[in-house]
């Protein structure tokens, strides 16, 4: 095949959609092409002291698995200054303006084009380039996030929903994140802060800290579906995936990072990290979904499909399809409840037999229509066939 890649001046000769191809063809045939898992080009927010330090990384577009022709033209720009990008499991490379002028110029063919958001990030950046501000992040197995800037990547897979719940390694991204004072969603080191407190307070020139986290919040970075509604900025963490229709109320509501919903679903309480809600799901005032740190034995919990979790409740294991624990009571793996309704509930769960009355929580995880409840006057735990459907109000999703 011959050669499309010709160099004349700082120009690519790449005049038609079909050396495109071929020049990508090319560069993937290369030994030392490793095709991408991921990959975007991030603004960077640097450390206020240590200038070198990445505090925050804002994608416009992340690819998963896709646009590997966009992929390979940055993966030649790189070659070009003589980087191999793809020994590591990711990479983070910062992005010079002579990288954008070539793959501008190897998008020729696409230039006048609309619909190729890779080349409008690329048209942006350049618009926009200053030194050390941007970097092309990639991840070329889903390891152990090391760095800052692949962490924001996968989480930015997450909540733009380009990956499912659960589905992405994030061991050890809390450790890799900075502890950072956030303002109007920027970051500032903690310790700038203190050096320099005497002189901003002074000066009025202190900034308005919002809060205190390693996770920026959801709404800094997405732009969720027109159905969804957020009351309160702060209760939904980067890394959260809200399905359309989900509404999150103020007060007790909260969504943590690698968790969210499946389908439209009212939440006034907690939904922890790794925590999976089916869709029709209610989520009543101040009830509590446990996540993997807080008392599942290290289970991550889903919540099935249709389900009420009542005022106040707590779930600490995984539930099936149309169940109900009512309001005030903790559903926890050790919690032993009495059975009602054995047969019916076989009939709904094929393959469990109830074979004695007395059941641990974590034996009935996952089964369908379970109605967990407490005698008001014995106080026994008991479950029962639900006979209630649950549905959302459809005039607020």
């Amino acid at each position: 095949m011959a050669k499309v890649l010709a160099l004349k001046g700082d120009k690519v000769l790449i005049n038609s959609k079909d050396d495109f191809k071929n020049f990508v063809k090319e560069i993937e045939s290369k030994a030392t092409y490793k095709k991408p898992k991921a990959f975007g080009i991030a603004r960077l927010e640097k450390g206020q002291l240590n200038t070198e330090k990445t505090l925050q990384a804002s994608f416009a577009l992340v690819n998963y698995e896709e646009n590997f022709g966009s992929f390979a033209v940055l993966f030649e720009a790189f070659s070009q200054r003589g980087l191999d990008i793809g020994k590591e499991s990711e990479a983070v490379l910062e992005l010079e303006k002579e990288d954008i002028d070539f793959a501008l110029a190897c998008f020729k063919p696409f230039l006048n084009e609309a619909g190729h958001k890779n080349i409008d990030v690329l048209k942006s950046v350049k618009k926009n380039f200053s030194k050390g501000k941007f970097a092309f992040v990639a991840i070329f197995e889903d390891e152990k996030p090391k760095t800052v800037e692949c962490v924001y990547l996968k989480l930015y897979l997450l909540s733009s929903k380009k990956v499912a719940l659960r589905s992405i390694n994030l061991d050890g991204a809390f450790a890799v994140l900075p502890n950072v004072a956030w303002s109007n969603d920027k970051p500032i080191e903690l310790e700038y802060l203190r050096q320099n407190e005497i002189e901003l307070k002074m000066s009025a020139a202190y900034p308005k800290i919002d809060f205190v986290d390693k996770f920026p919040r959801f709404l800094a970075h997405i732009i969720p579906e027109d159905n969804t509604r957020i009351l309160e900025s702060s209760k939904v963490r980067m890394g959260a995936v809200l399905a359309a229709g989900t509404t999150i109320m103020p007060g007790a509501a909260y969504v943590n990072f690698n968790s969210g919903t499946t389908g439209a679903c009212m939440v006034e309480g907690r939904v922890s990290s790794s925590v999976v809600v089916g869709e029709g799901t209610d989520i009543g005032g101040g009830a509590s979904i446990l996540g993997v740190l807080s008392g599942t034995s290290g289970n991550a919990i889903s919540i099935g499909k249709k389900c009420l979790l009542g005022a106040n409740s707590v779930t600490g294991i995984p539930l099936g399809d149309n169940c109900i624990v009512d309001a005030g009571i903790a559903v926890l793996e050790g919690t032993k409840f009495f059975v009602n309704d054995k047969t019916e509930l076989e009939n709904l769960n094929k393959g469990f037999k109830f074979s004695k009355d007395i059941y641990k929580g974590i034996e009935l995880a996952g089964l369908n229509g379970l109605h967990f409840r407490m005698n008001s006057q014995s106080g026994q735990m008991s479950v029962s066939l639900n006979k209630k459907a649950v549905k959302l109000n459809e005039a607020l999703h």
